[in-house]
């Protein structure tokens, strides 16, 4: 009875082991996928059109660019810690040809979270902005739930902002800006990290491991047996 326990353990031990294999390869060839995305020329953000094929899989990270006017009065603040420190990420509606987009335009410490501290990032004129479409973030942060009717944000959740801000046409996307300067130094763009965890050789190496030691068990209790 032990002996087949082990021998059903080894055999999902095994399967596991082999899923880490197939999500190993997965997850390099979505590594290189997304350098090539973040690093190509920029094409133009996707309109309504174009919105219903969008995915993570395939669009994430992608260098796009658009053009339009920022209405600063509906900025959201994101909560964010950086390697500048804690503070906010300043989403704008940017009005552009046919659809709103939001744009996080970048970091903002404490101290700058006023629009009234960065007066000069805060034009009115035709803005181009370059950056990398991010797919929306819903719900919320880490343990921490968006509270819309309270004005607090924990993550990037396109459609919350969106009805919170009364904006139509929104894109289900938003853009990290790049690392081009704004005006007095605020919002600082570009701080975007393209990084994915890569643990799938460790976990299928114990489940192999895990699964060679039930055939070993087995092959013990059958000889004392």
């Amino acid at each position: 009875m032990l002996a087949s326990m082990l021998l059903v353990l080894a055999f999902a031990g095994a399967g596991l082991g082999i899923w880490q294999v197939e999500r190993l390869a997965w997850k390099h060839a979505l590594i290189v996928a997304v350098e090539t995305r973040s690093t190509a020329s920029p094409v133009a953000a996707p309109g309504p059109g174009n919105w219903t094929g969008l995915s993570a899989e395939r669009d994430a990270y992608r260098r796009v660019t658009v053009t339009g006017t920022f209405v600063h009065d509906r900025e959201a603040l994101v909560q964010a810690v950086t390697d500048l420190g804690g503070g906010y990420w300043v989403l704008t509606p940017l009005k552009a040809q046919g659809f709103t987009v939001l744009v996080n335009r970048g970091f903002v410490p404490s101290a700058k979270r006023s629009m009234a501290s960065r007066p000069a990032g805060n034009g009115n004129g035709p803005v181009t902005v370059t950056g990398l479409l991010r797919i929306t973030e819903p719900e919320g942060g880490f343990l921490r739930s968006n509270d819309p009717q309270a004005d607090r944000w924990y993550s990037r959740d396109v459609e919350a902002i969106a009805e919170a801000r009364g904006l139509d046409q929104v894109a289900p996307y938003f853009i990290d800006a790049d690392a081009t300067p704004n005006p007095g130094g605020y919002p600082v763009g570009g701080l975007t990290v393209v990084r994915f965890s890569d643990n799938h050789l460790v976990y299928a190496l114990t489940w192999f491991a895990l699964a060679i030691g039930c055939v070993w068990g087995a092959n013990m209790v059958w000889r004392r047996g």
